[in-house]
């Protein structure tokens, strides 16, 4: 793997582990954070690849721009996703959305210091 993926790679997944517990980030807001803000799709992958090489890192507090979780064909996965959510306090509304408004992750200003 070529160091500047790597890099990515490193950021995403250091960026996901800060999102604490009852809180949720979109993929594009980290991807905008790690330094590539067009990277959303990257770090879906990355949260996947987490999860199947059993990566310790809070996945399932990555969700889409809308709110929602994305199954990209795998509903098992998103089932999990869902109730690890609920079980740290984040509702879901009948079409299966969560606030953002209520739920996001914002760092505060400080966090960019460190």
């Amino acid at each position: 793997m070529n160091q500047p993926q790597q890099d990515f790679s490193d950021r995403v997944y250091w960026l996901v582990c800060q999102v604490p517990a009852g809180r949720v980030a979109t993929y594009g807001q980290i991807a905008t954070y790690a330094g590539s803000p067009r990277a959303a799709r990257a770090v879906g992958n990355l949260m996947r690849l987490s999860l199947k090489n059993d990566r310790d890192v809070p996945w399932h507090r990555i969700i889409n721009a809308k709110g929602g979780i994305s199954s990209k064909g795998d509903a098992a996965r998103a089932e999990l996703q869902r109730r690890l959510l609920e079980a740290e306090g984040i509702e879901f509304d009948a079409a299966g959305i969560c606030e953002l408004e209520d739920y996001r992750w914002e760092p505060h200003e400080v966090f960019w210091d460190v």
